[in-house]
């Protein structure tokens, strides 16, 4: 084996000083499961995505303190336009981060959007008003511009046979932060109410606190700082050979070129200087971009309406859903995606293809979300167990059809263009995300208020503490 790896090397031009060929090395003498290239592209992008949706369980509250809405009925309506702009920053300044990538390379924009989690989500914990929080979401979009080019990183730190499931990790640790970060900001926002109430016996203390909604954006900043320094460490994919021979792939064409004299290294040279496809003109490219822009915008909403629907009283179409039972749920379906992620994925992408399993996810997620009406008519072990079953069932099909279409644009481009590529497909994703909150926020004040009124009997302290992780 080891002598196999050798002549594999020897068959190809390397360059010291280009991290690229570095890794190309280093993929050539790997044998066995990346563990620790898995575990550093999960916990960047958990780091990433736990600040999109961590804000949703205490921002209808935080935008009522912000005193911005005339009425109470407006506060949704603000609350939406908070959860927009991060979208909306993303999305103007994705291409541009790709094509960073492209130049410069994947890891500086990786250290760059994470240290942009830890400034502007730190910041967005602090704000004082309306401007603030629109700001320092609209910035943090803005400058977290990694997912399009972790994911190319992802298609070039792994083995052909591991692609899929380096792939997979992205969009599974992306799928768990939005799961999970809802969950820990309403959890961490709910302790500081609960210790006032417990220390003080009232909310008085809670109420004359400045930044009452602080600690879970700390939680979650402090956190991203710990990946932002493990960055540094990481190593580099893009190829850098500043205008030298072009690294070979593969043993033939190695051989062609070495006795092609000058006649060889002229064709390389020519392909070298041949000028980048025009991206929109790149129709693999562009369509899968176009069912992953409205996947995004099902997922989106999606996410948004769950929890809602799951608290709301069946009165309304809910479940009538305690907290800890919306938190079992969200729990259980986290469990399921990993499990599905490093066990079945790469089996079932190696067997069917990213494009079948993207249609397949696409037809059966169809009567899946409309069985949901029907799951609320249930009760006792029947709901408990079709409900968790369609939840995993979900987050799995989401997670097959995003990482089928991610695989299928990374395909479709070369190197010199994947990150553009990722982020012309991060810009379109979020601007059709963008319109969830925006009008799910305009929806949202009725359903709020049913949910007041039913509990009308519970004291105004348990009315907040349950709203919050809801």
């Amino acid at each position: 084996m080891a002598e196999e790896c050798r002549e594999t090397l020897l068959k190809k031009d390397y360059y010291d000083d280009c991290p690229g060929c570095v890794m190309e090395q280093r993929k050539e003498l790997q044998r066995g499961l990346p563990i620790k290239m898995l575990v550093s592209i999960w916990i960047i992008v958990l780091s990433a995505s736990l600040p999109i949706s961590s804000l949703f369980p205490f921002l209808y509250f935080m935008i009522r303190d912000l005193h911005i809405a005339k009425r109470e009925e407006d506060i949704g309506y603000y609350a939406g336009y908070v959860g927009a702009s991060y979208m909306i920053g993303r999305g103007l300044t994705s291409i541009f981060w790709g094509m960073v990538a492209d130049r410069y390379g994947r890891k500086p924009v990786i250290i760059i959007g994470t240290v942009a989690v830890v400034i502007f989500n730190t910041l967005f914990g602090l704000s004082v008003n309306f401007w603030m929080a629109i700001s320092t979401r609209f910035l943090l979009g803005s400058l977290n511009g990694l997912l399009g080019p972790i994911k190319a990183y992802a298609s070039e730190a792994f083995r052909e046979e591991h692609q899929a499931l380096g792939m997979s990790t992205v969009s599974v640790a992306w799928g768990i932060g939005l799961i999970i970060g809802p969950a820990l900001g309403g959890f961490l926002a709910q302790v500081i109410l609960l210790a006032a109430v417990k220390i003080m016996g009232s909310r008085s203390f809670y109420a004359s606190t400045r930044f009452p909604y602080f600690l879970p954006c700390l939680c979650i900043s402090v956190f991203a700082f710990g990946v932002a320094v493990a960055c540094f460490w990481l190593p580099e994919t893009l190829h850098k050979h500043d205008g030298k021979a072009r690294l070979h792939d593969g043993p033939y064409e190695a051989l062609e070129t070495a006795s092609g004299g000058s006649d060889a290294n002229e064709k390389q040279n020519t392909e070298e200087q041949t000028p980048k496809e025009n991206l929109f003109k790149n129709w693999p490219l562009m369509s899968s971009i176009i069912v992953y822009s409205i996947f995004a915008l099902y997922d989106m909403a999606y996410t948004e309406i769950f929890s809602l629907w799951a608290v709301s009283p069946r009165k309304f179409g809910g479940l009538s859903f305690s907290t800890e039972d919306v938190g079992e749920v969200l729990s259980i379906s986290g469990f399921g995606l990993f499990f599905f992620q490093i066990t079945l994925y790469p089996y079932v992408e190696r067997l069917l293809g990213p494009v079948m399993i993207a249609r397949i996810g696409g037809i059966i997620s169809i009567p899946l979300l409309s069985s949901y009406p029907f799951i609320a008519m249930l009760s006792g072990l029947s709901l408990s167990v079709l409900l968790n079953c369609a939840s995993v069932l979900k987050n799995v099909l989401s997670v097959t059809i995003v990482t089928g279409l991610s695989i299928l644009q990374n395909k479709a481009v070369d190197q010199k263009q994947r990150g553009a590529a990722n982020g012309l497909a991060m810009t379109a994703m979020s601007m059709f995300k963008a319109i969830g909150p925006a009008g799910g926020g305009a929806l949202k004040p009725d359903d709020i208020l049913h949910l007041e009124c039913d509990r009308s009997n519970r004291s105004s302290d348990d009315i907040q503490a349950i709203s919050y992780s809801t």
